[in-house]
C-alpha cells in the first residue's frame, strides 16, 4: 500500500485535527479494569452502562508531535499524516527500507517532512547520529514524494523541543539545507496562526525557502524610480495577494534571533480585523508601505517617453520571483488586514520600496517612522539595540549591545537558568517571565567586567572578562554568569522556580544584586591574587566563587517573610543598590575576608544605628528655631507678626492647614484647636527667614553656620542648612524604616552643637 494512502485530507483532515488537538488519550474498558487502569495513570472520565471511558494525558513527546501538527494544519496546509505511524519508502524498490515521519504536511508549493525531539526539561543535546541518518536518506525521501507531488519543493525540517543545539549540529544542518525549529518559533508561527490565519504561511514558508524561486509568479509592476538622499527607491502600486507572497516582516521574537538586527513588533489581531471591516467596507489606505527589496540588481525596463529634465524616470519593475525577498519596514497591518480581505486581489496598494537596505538602516527608518506614532516600548528598543549598536564605531557602544545580547541569551538558551524568565523584544511579562533586560544590563553596565573606553582608549585598566571584543568577551563571560546563577538554581530549586509573585531569588532586584556580587567576587579574588581573571578559564572562575555565595544559598534557604518583603519591596533607583549591599552584608558576616569597597560605611548609614540620637536632635532643633524665630519676629512687628513676618504664601498654606486640622478635630470630638504657627514647618522657617528685610534686620547674625560665613551666595546659600535638616525631617516622617546615615548624623550633631540645643 502507498503511503499517500495514510494521508488526510479535507473533512478526515479537519476530524483529525480535533483528535490530535487533545491533551489526553480516550479509551473504554470494563468496569472491573478501573482500578488497574488507575494504577497505571488513567483517570475516569465518564461512566457508561457496562464500560468507563478514561483519559491518560498523552506522552511529552507526542504532545509536541501533536503540537507541530496542529500547527501545519493552522497554516492551511491540505494533506497530513493521520497518526504517528506513518512510514515512506526511501530506497530502490524492493530493499523495504522505510523512514518513519513525526508530520508530514503537503500544500501547493510545498511537501514538509518534520522529525520532533523533545525532552523533558531543557538541556544541550547531541544530534550527530540523527542528522547523519537524516543525509542518507533525505533524498529517496525526496524522490518518492516528487512521484505523487511533481513541481513541490520538499523540506526536511528537524523540531526540538527542550534541547539546545550545539554549534556543530547547527552547522551539520546548515551544510545540508535541513531547517531548525525549536519550541520557540513554533510558538511563535502558532501565535501568529492565531492572529492572521493561513497568511501565516507567507512568513513560515519566507523562513523555510528564503531566496528560493517562487513558480509562476507575475513579477511586473508599473513603477516610477526616484532619489531620495542617497537611496535609489521605487514607487508602485501592487495587489497585496502578490506581495505578500514575497513579503517578511522581521518579527522581534525568539523565532528570528538569528537573523539580527529584527525590529518588527508583533501583529496585532485585533488591529487586523479592524482593517479588514475597514477594507471591505470600501476603505482604504492612501499612505505607502514602505520596504526594503533583497535583490542583486533590479530589473527596471525604462518606458517611452521619459521626461528629459526629470531625475524621476517611469517603467516597468520587475520583482524578485523569491521568498522573503521583501522585507516590510513599514505597514505590515494594512498589508496583512487585506490577506483575507475580498480585495487581496481586486485592490492595489502604494508601496515605496528600497532596494538592498542593510538591516541597520531598516532598524534605524523604522524607528524614525515610528517616534511620533505609537511609542517603541523600552523592553523593544533594549532588543533592537543588542543588535543595532554591536558594530557600533564607538566601544562603550559596542559594550552596551554586548550587555544586552548577553541579557537576551540569558532568556532565550535552553541551558541558561534564565530561559523563559526574561522579558526580551515584544513579548509581555508573565509571572515567571519577570526580569527586564534592563535590570540586567544595568547591573553589568556597574561591574568592572568590560573595559570602559573615552576616545577609543581604555579608562584606568581592561575589564575583568573583556577580551577586547564583543565575541570573545561574551564567550567566556557568559558561560561564567551561567554557571554563577545555576549554583543558585541547584542549590534553590524551589525558591528558584517560584514565580514573580511568591519568588525573591529570581526577581529583578535580587537577579541585579547577584550579579553585582559574581563580580565583586572576582575583584575580590583578584585584589588578593587569589586568581588572574583574564588568564583563568569562566569554569575555573565560577567554581571560585562558590565559596562566597554559599553564605548567601544559606541565607535564602532560611529567609524569613520580613527578610523576603524587605528585599522586594525596594523601588526606584536606590532599591536595587540597597539589595546589593544586603546580600554584601550576608556574605562578609560569614566570611571576614570578602569586605567590598563602601560596605562598612553603608552599614553604618543603613542599620539605624543613628537613628534614636538623630530623631532627638530634630525634635530639639526644630523647637528651637521656630522658638527663635517667632520671637524675633514679635519684637519687630508686634501684634502683626504673623502677617508682617510671613511670606503671603505660607501664611495661605499655614492657615489653609489650621483649618482642616481644626475641622478634623471638631468633627472627632476633640477639644484642641491648633494655630497658625502650629502648622508652620521647618521648611517654612528658611522661607521666613529670607522673606524682604527679614535676614538682615533679624536672622543673619543668628542662623549663619560659623563655616557658612564667607560662603557666597548670599541668603540662598546661608539658610541651605535649614532645607537639609526639614528634608532629613520628612524622611523621617515620611518612611518607618528611614536611616539616618552617618553624614546626616554628624550634620544634625553640628548644628545642635551651634545653636546650644544638646542640653536642652
Amino acid at each position: 500500500m502507498t503511503f499517500i494512502n495514510e494521508l488526510v485530507s479535507g473533512t478526515e483532515l479537519k476530524g483529525t485535527s480535533r483528535k490530535r488537538s487533545q491533551k489526553y488519550i480516550f479509551d473504554k474498558f470494563e468496569l472491573e479494569l478501573q482500578e488497574k487502569r488507575e494504577s497505571e495513570g488513567w483517570l475516569v472520565d465518564k461512566y457508561l452502562k457496562k464500560h468507563v471511558k478514561m483519559k491518560k494525558e498523552k506522552p511529552i513527546d507526542e504532545q509536541f508531535e501533536d503540537e507541530v501538527w496542529a500547527l501545519l494544519f493552522s497554516l492551511g496546509f491540505s494533506q497530513m499524516n493521520k497518526d504517528r505511524t506513518l512510514s515512506i519508502p526511501y530506497g530502490a524498490p524492493g530493499t523495504g527500507m522505510r523512514k518513519q515521519i513525526d508530520v508530514f504536511a503537503v500544500d501547493d508549493e510545498t511537501v514538509l517532512f518534520i522529525e520532533c525531539k523533545c525532552a523533558q526539561f531543557g538541556k544541550k543535546g547531541d544530534f550527530k547520529k540523527e542528522i547523519e541518518a537524516i543525509h542518507g536518506i533525505r533524498e529517496g525521501l525526496f524522490a518518492q514524494t516528487r512521484k505523487h507531488f511533481p513541481g513541490r519543493k520538499p523540506k526536511y525540517i528537524l523540531a526540538t523541543k527542550n534541547y539546545e543545539l550545539s554549534e556543530s549540529d547547527k552547522k551539520r544542518l546548515d551544510g545540508m539545507n535541513v531547517h531548525h525549529f525549536d519550541e520557540r518559533a513554533i510558538r511563535y508561527f502558532t501565535e501568529l496562526a492565531k492572529h492572521i490565519g493561513e497568511c501565516a504561511r507567507y512568513q513560515f514558508l519566507g523562513n523555510l525557502f528564503a531566496g528560493q524561486k517562487i513558480v509562476a509568479m507575475e513579477n511586473r509592476v508599473p513603477a516610477i524610480e526616484g532619489k531620495m538622499g542617497n537611496y535609489t527607491y521605487y514607487s508602485f502600486s501592487i495587489e497585496p495577494e502578490k506581495l505578500l507572497k514575497i513579503a517578511y516582516v522581521l518579527h522581534r521574537n525568539e523565532a528570528n534571533s538569528d537573523m539580527m538586527p529584527t525590529y518588527q513588533r508583533i501583529i496585532k489581531k485585533s488591529r487586523l480585523k479592524d482593517i479588514q471591516n475597514f477594507v471591505d467596507k470600501g476603505g482604504f489606505f492612501p499612505n505607502s508601505l514602505v520596504i526594503s527589496i533583497d535583490t542583486k540588481k533590479p530589473r527596471f525596463d525604462l518606458a517611452t517617453p521619459q521626461i528629459d529634465t526629470s531625475i524621476s524616470r517611469i517603467g516597468i519593475l520587475h520583482l524578485p520571483q523569491l521568498y522573503r525577498s521583501a522585507y516590510i519596514i513599514d505597514g505590515q497591518h494594512r498589508l496583512y488586514g487585506y490577506a483575507n480581505s475580498k480585495y487581496a486581489n481586486a485592490n492595489s496598494i502604494p508601496v515605496v520600496a528600497f532596494i538592498n537596505l542593510d538591516q541597520d538602516k531598516q532598524v534605524e527608518l523604522f524607528m524614525e517612522i515610528n517616534e511620533n506614532q505609537k511609542s517603541v516600548s523600552r523592553n523593544l528598543q533594549n532588543t533592537l539595540n543588542a543588535d543595532r549598536l554591536w558594530t557600533s564605531e564607538d566601544w562603550n557602544k559596542q559594550r552596551r549591545a554586548l550587555r544586552l545580547n548577553i541579557a537576551q541569551k540569558l532568556g532565550e538558551l535552553q541551558s541558561s537558568p534564565l530561559y523563559e524568565r526574561i522579558t526580551i523584544g515584544e513579548n509581555e511579562a508573565s509571572p515567571t517571565k519577570c526580569i527586564t533586560m534592563e535590570t540586567i544590563e544595568s547591573a553589568l553596565k556597574a561591574t568592572n567586567f568590560f573595559s570602559r573606553y573615552s576616545k577609543g582608549n581604555i579608562i584606568d585598566k581592561n575589564g575583568t572578562f573583556d577580551r577586547g571584543n564583543n565575541e570573545a568577551t561574551r564567550k567566556t563571560l557568559l558561560p561564567f554568569l551561567t554557571r554563577c546563577f545555576n549554583y543558585f538554581k541547584e542549590n534553590l530549586s524551589e525558591e528558584w522556580e517560584a514565580n514573580d509573585v511568591h519568588g525573591t531569588v529570581v526577581s529583578n532586584n535580587s537577579i541585579y544584586a547577584m550579579i553585582r556580587i559574581f563580580n565583586d567576587i572576582i575583584d575580590h579574588l583578584d585584589a588578593a591574587k587569589k586568581l588572574t581573571p583574564s588568564n583563568t578559564d569562566e569554569i575555573t572562575l565560577a567554581d571560585e566563587t562558590e565559596y562566597y555565595l554559599a553564605p548567601l544559598v544559606n541565607f535564602f534557604s532560611k529567609i524569613t517573610e520580613d527578610e523576603r518583603t524587605e528585599i522586594r519591596k525596594h523601588y526606584g533607583s536606590g532599591g536595587k543598590p540597597k539589595v546589593w549591599r544586603t546580600f554584601q552584608k550576608v556574605i562578609a558576616e560569614a566570611r571576614p575576608d570578602f569586605q567590598p569597597e563602601g560596605l562598612s560605611q553603608w552599614i553604618r548609614d543603613n542599620t539605624k544605628q543613628f537613628n534614636t540620637d538623630s530623631f532627638e536632635m530634630i525634635q530639639r532643633l526644630e523647637y528651637s528655631i521656630k522658638h527663635q524665630i517667632a520671637g524675633k519676629l514679635k519684637e519687630k512687628f508686634g501684634d502683626k507678626w504673623l502677617t508682617s513676618g510671613l511670606p503671603p504664601k505660607v501664611y495661605r498654606q499655614a492657615n489653609n492647614l489650621m483649618g482642616k486640622q481644626n475641622y478634623e478635630n471638631s468633627s472627632r470630638g476633640i477639644n484642641k484647636n491648633v494655630t497658625i504657627w502650629d502648622c508652620v514647618g521647618i521648611a517654612h522657617c528658611r522661607d521666613i527667614t529670607v522673606f524682604g528685610s527679614n535676614w538682615s534686620d533679624l536672622f543673619e547674625s543668628t542662623f549663619t553656620l560659623p563655616e557658612d560665613s564667607k560662603l557666597s551666595g548670599g541668603k540662598t546659600a546661608k539658610t541651605e542648612w535649614i532645607l537639609k535638616l526639614s528634608t532629613i525631617s520628612n524622611n523621617k516622617n515620611s518612611n518607618v524604616n528611614y536611616s539616618v546615615t552617618e553624614d546626616e548624623y554628624l550634620f544634625l550633631k553640628n548644628v545642635s552643637e551651634w545653636l546650644g540645643t544638646l542640653t536642652m
